[in-house]
């Protein structure tokens, strides 16, 4: 039996009606008649020289025989698929998209892009705004900003262009700050709580912030946000005091609607990571960007000024 392979249509019909189970349903996605799949299907057997599919009343069902490829040509089609988007991408000049979580994005990409669009008109961004794990190959992503803690082996292969630190200190509506000048006088202030990144297991929530201070912490109550940009906004109101996240509070604290007076700051086990794929650090759309990018991420050292910054390994037990 020859190894040489059958024609690429024939293995195209093939990989549709096995994963449809139907000649029907794949010559409809193939936008072929079912008599051209089916005749493409027999030529394939004719080379393999043995049947794929049992052709049952109103219904096929593969063969050991296709079984054993069924799964092999999906995989290589999904494989080409993957590489001509690939090459389309290497061809369009004009586009690069980013992923970032929904807050990141709100907070603190889109606020900015009006200064990237006017030093690159030449480049169209688009954003996935998701906490979703994107592919760079499958989901047609370019440059992937995602938050948590070191991940190196789901980072292997890919180019770290940026580490952006977190930290998170209280913060509030000016009319506030003047009622709650001292850590202490926090106790009888409304507290808001952001769950965003109690995933971590290093929390850096109310209680160590007050036992940092010298605070003993007493019974917290307030509205809990399972989104941080939403426990901004709620502080930007006036409705309380967060313990907000200088990546998302960072325009708000520079236009002076959030104020964030006190000197401890935590600093969570988990940074924002800019990732591509290796090589693709150099492509002129995504240079420029990355470029950009940390021209800003520098620009929000401005808050560390005054500020003692704590990680969780140097909080009291």
């Amino acid at each position: 039996m020859s190894d040489r392979l059958p024609p690429l249509t024939a293995l195209r019909a093939f990989e549709a009606a096995a994963r449809h189970l139907s000649f029907q349903e794949a010559a409809n996605e193939l936008a072929v008649t079912p008599a051209a799949l089916s005749f493409q299907i027999k030529s394939l057997e004719a080379h393999l020289g043995a049947p794929l599919f049992r052709r049952l009343n109103r219904r096929v069902e593969l063969t050991e025989a296709g079984q054993a490829l069924a799964g092999p040509a999906s995989e290589g089609f999904q494989t080409l698929a993957t590489g001509w988007r690939a090459a389309r991408r290497v061809l369009d000049s004009g586009l690069l998209t980013i992923t970032a979580g929904p807050a990141f994005t709100a907070k603190w990409l889109a606020p900015r892009l009006f200064d990237f669009a006017q030093r690159h008109p030449e480049i169209e961004l688009r954003f996935a705004a998701t906490l979703k794990i994107l592919d760079f190959a499958t989901d047609d992503i370019d440059i992937a900003i995602r938050f948590g803690p070191d991940e190196g082996r789901r980072d292997a292969g890919l180019h770290q262009a940026l580490t952006i630190r977190e930290w998170v200190t209280p913060m509030m509506h000016p009319d506030l700050a003047a009622r709650y000048p001292t850590p202490a006088s926090l106790i009888e202030a409304p507290i808001i709580f952001d769950d965003s990144i109690s995933f971590l297991r290093d929390s850096v929530g109310w209680g160590p912030w007050f036992r940092a201070n010298g605070v003993a912490p007493a019974d917290l109550h307030g509205p809990h946000f399972s989104q941080a940009d939403h426990a901004i906004d709620a502080a930007q109101a006036g409705a309380g005091v967060v313990l907000g996240r200088v990546s998302l509070a960072e325009a708000a604290l520079r236009h002076g609607q959030l104020v964030a007076p006190f000197e401890i700051a935590l600093v969570p086990q988990a940074e924002f990571r800019v990732l591509c794929p290796k090589g693709a650090e150099t492509r002129p759309n995504t240079r420029a960007f990355l470029d950009w990018l940390a021209v800003e991420v520098r620009r929000m050292d401005d808050h560390r000024t005054g500020r003692r910054m704590l990680d969780a390994t140097d909080l009291p037990s």
